[in-house]
């Protein structure tokens, strides 16, 4: 198989949801309505300055959950843009809630939106998202 046949295949490794990366973020999603939700408790080495979060984390957070509500559901793509609002700082060892739907489908362009917040319900961040649908052929 040649590396672009693999390109697009899932082996388990995703730095945000795979779970046999030991370094990864092991997210684990669930359905509520029409939101995505995944649960996430933040440790000590995801921070930035102390006791903060890292932005680049909660980015990847809410990216992960914006396209992953369509890649499992059959439509496998890739962030085309992202963009980010931080409210307020999010804390480590404090859990947060990553929410996020899809907003506007007209394949192979999507766009999503989502939400992160604290465990006293306090919007973290806010984002949103345009991804591209993926073909095995690229």
């Amino acid at each position: 198989m040649s590396g672009k046949d693999m390109l697009w295949q899932d082996d388990n490794w995703c730095f945000a949801c795979g779970d046999d990366n030991p370094r990864g973020l092991h997210m684990d999603f669930r359905r509520d309505g029409e939101w995505y939700v995944c649960d996430f408790k933040p440790e000590r080495f995801h921070q930035g300055w102390m006791g903060i979060v890292h932005g680049g984390i909660l980015s990847t957070l809410l990216d992960e959950t914006m396209n992953d509500i369509l890649s499992r559901d059959g439509r496998p793509v890739a962030t085309a843009e992202l963009t980010m609002r931080f409210k307020r700082p999010a804390k480590t060892g404090i859990p947060l809630r990553i929410r996020a739907r899809v907003t506007r489908e007209r394949p192979p362009l999507y766009e999503a939106e989502g939400d992160i917040t604290d465990a006293e319900g306090r919007v973290v961040a806010t984002g949103s998202a345009k991804m591209i649908e993926v073909k095995s052929d690229i």
